[in-house]
């Protein structure tokens, strides 16, 4: 049992660690949060320096690593800084449905115009009426010839408006018991006509990432844009989850070292009573509970990380990851401002928006409480 990065992928933490020293800035953070603006040209760095496709095979322009070496690119863009971090690492968000199952015609395009830089992409599974629940949609897909016509309405989608396209949980039979049976993986092109965004406004937090409503209105897609087999797409998103979980941990796990971080940079300045704040016991108890916090989660998603990569799917661990590492990343965040006082609370001293930031992985990718039925489940078996 080896707890130690080999030397690639120390040397793939190093890149990113440098990368975000200079392109990260806090004013570019603060912009990003009050301006609700996506940091684009990092992202098309990123994809340039090989992060963004870190995972993808090369022939699709990608690097061919792991998820391990994914969960370190995630980590250390977000331990850099929460809101440019997490807009960045999930810019490529869901492409993995389509590298997994896509035809080649698919990966050859889609894939590759997101390793390089070209576009963000999307996954629209959420729907108004059914939040966490994707055993069954509203959106219909319909055989037309040669075409698909699929509408609805998808809710809450990561990169809405930016992506260039979308992998869209249907509906493609309404007579299927259980309805889950029925659903269905199609890749559609953003600019495909009725086809249309809202951005859902002001969030708590991850402000420099779009999220909206994607509407689908008698859109045409041949085919061939199916991703997978027919009838199977709720099968797909499940794969796709239990490796997108580990990279929320990652995500919730580098923003609880950020806030961290700068706690500790605070109380070893700080002067109260005489001393450095960092002197006082309490203090350092809280420094104790939050990097203890940190160390488990990032044991933890690294297993999750490392499993897969052994080719073995393992719901109950992925949904501990997250559910862990996200719980860690709102107390930590949340410890970081009480160390801080009254300059936690200010928007110059970063680590309020990092408590903002640290909040939605609690609830994206399948909410905490979702997470424990997953592990509940495993753990107590069938019941009779």
């Amino acid at each position: 049992m080896d707890f130690e990065f080999n030397s690639e992928q120390k040397e793939i933490q190093k890149a990113v660690k440098n990368f975000c020293r200079g392109e990260f800035t806090k004013e570019m953070a603060i912009e990003c949060d009050q301006e609700h603006k996506y940091p684009m040209k990092q992202f098309k760095k990123a994809a340039k320096l090989g992060f963004i496709g870190i995972g993808f095979p090369e022939v699709y322009g990608g690097e061919g690593y792991g998820v391990i070496e994914k969960a370190i690119v995630v980590e250390e863009l977000c331990r850099a800084d929460s809101t440019i971090g997490s807009a960045v690492a999930l810019g490529n968000f869901a492409t993995e449905c389509v590298v997994n199952k896509g035809s080649e015609e698919l990966k050859k395009k889609f894939v590759t115009m997101v390793s390089e830089g070209k576009t963000l992409s999307a996954g629209a599974f959420t729907e108004p009426n059914h939040g966490s629940d994707i055993t069954a949609m509203e959106t219909t897909a319909e055989k037309d010839g040669d075409e698909w016509v699929i509408n609805g309405t998808k809710m809450f989608i990561t990169n809405a408006g930016l992506a260039g396209f979308y992998s869209v949980l249907v509906q493609t039979d309404a007579d299927a018991k259980p309805s889950y049976r029925g659903l269905s993986l199609i890749l559609v092109e953003a600019d495909r006509e009725g086809v249309s965004t809202t951005d859902v406004g002001l969030k708590m937090g991850i402000r420099g990432m779009a999220t909206g409503e994607v509407v689908f209105k008698d859109v045409r897609v041949p085919l061939s844009n199916m991703i997978g087999d027919e009838n199977k797409g709720f099968y797909q998103v499940l794969h796709f989850f239990d490796e997108s979980r580990a990279m929320i941990g990652a995500q919730a796990l580098g923003t609880a070292e950020c806030a961290f971080d700068r706690a500790l940079a605070y109380v070893k300045e700080r002067e109260q009573f005489g001393k450095k704040i960092a002197q006082f016991q309490v203090t350092q108890h809280k420094l104790a509970d939050m990097a203890t916090k940190i160390e488990l989660s990032r044991l933890i998603v690294y297993k999750a990380a490392w499993n897969f990569d052994q080719g073995r799917i393992d719901p109950n661990l992925t949904s501990m990851a997250k559910m862990f590492a996200a719980k860690t990343a709102v107390e930590v965040a949340d410890e970081a401002i009480q160390l801080m006082g009254g300059y936690g609370y200010m928007t110059e001293y970063e680590v309020e928006r990092i408590y903002r930031d640290a909040k939605i992985t609690e609830i994206y990718e399948g909410t905490k409480e979702i997470q424990k039925n997953t592990i509940a489940s495993a753990v107590l078996g069938k019941l009779k």
